[in-house]
């Protein structure tokens, strides 16, 4: 992943804070300077919360994990839309529906819902209904669609969330903090950092702030899915190799599964001098083997 540039946030406008008045203090650890009014914001320290973001959600999508994205302001929602769908996100770009985390099972149900509307519409039960019912039913499901359409996928509480404004994604950032879920967030200089884990100090009103900060949170993501792809086949050539090599032994077993008896044959066989006695020792030749038992008394 490339690091972010000075240059490239001072072009986007990123070190532009809010009015003086309008400052929250426990941003004055990222504010350089204030200037006609308006607090510029460090922008060096930008690139260090920028790199440890990063760091952390490549970790997470390489777990196999998904992140959630929260943008609902105008100038976010294109960006966060197209960026974040290139890599397979959730995202929420509409009004941010209340409990979506804290009452997850509910807005699955809405999906669900909203997948039996679809099956409905492509089945024949659709044409059997009124006119009137169709329209009803179609309304239904684009409502679905603009608010649950981006979430249709995920199916279990994301592993993490970036909000780009926590001002207004008040209510994301209060559930993800009661189910202790990591939060990411663009935090401007009337912004508290201290209620997100992974703060970044930055412009949260300019487009090109936001499209540069989000560009890279999804090349992190898709470094990490990468790596993840490839430790997947690095482990299946490994079984691979390994399940060859078991192969490759069985079939040596079977080749020399006489070997054993040849061997036997081998070691029974009688040597020279040693045919037909049954003993271990040879006997001296012209000598022959005494028949019967040696008496034991004198003879008479």
């Amino acid at each position: 992943m490339a690091r972010t540039t000075f240059d490239e946030l001072l072009d986007a406008g990123s070190h532009f804070g809010h009015l003086k008045r309008k400052w929250n203090p426990n941003m004055a650890p990222y504010i350089f300077m204030e200037r006609n009014g308006i607090h510029i914001i460090d922008l060096y320290k930008t690139i260090a919360k920028i790199d440890e973001a990063a760091a952390a959600m490549k970790q997470i999508t390489k777990s196999g994990k998904k992140v959630l994205f929260v943008a609902t302001k105008k100038q976010a929602k294109e960006i966060v839309a197209e960026k974040v769908s290139s890599v397979g996100m959730p995202y929420v770009t509409e009004r941010w529906p209340g409990g979506m985390l804290t009452n997850f099972a509910t807005i699955r149900k809405a999906v669900r819902k909203m997948s039996s509307i679809d099956k409905m519409i492509t089945g024949n039960s659709f044409t059997v209904l009124s006119k009137r019912e169709r329209l009803q039913v179609t309304r239904e499901r684009a409502k679905l669609e603009k608010n649950l359409g981006s979430i249709a996928d995920l199916s279990r509480l994301p592993a993490a969330i970036f909000v780009v404004d926590i001002v207004k994604e008040h209510i994301a950032i209060s559930e993800a903090r009661k189910l202790n879920i990591p939060t990411f967030a663009i935090v401007d200089t009337n912004s508290d950092p201290q209620l997100v884990d992974f703060p970044i100090p930055a412009n949260d009103d300019a487009s090109k702030s936001i499209a540069l900060i989000l560009s890279k949170m999804v090349e992190a993501i898709e470094e990490g899915l990468t790596e993840r792809k490839m430790d997947r086949d690095k482990r299946a050539d490994d079984e691979r190799e390994e399940y060859d090599a078991k192969e490759r032994n069985y079939d040596v077993d079977e080749d020399d599964e006489d070997l054993p008896a040849a061997s036997e044959r081998l070691r029974t066989k009688p040597v020279a001098g040693e045919e037909g006695t049954g003993e271990g020792r040879p006997r001296k030749p012209g000598t022959r083997r005494p028949i019967g038992r040696k008496p034991s008394g004198p003879r008479k």
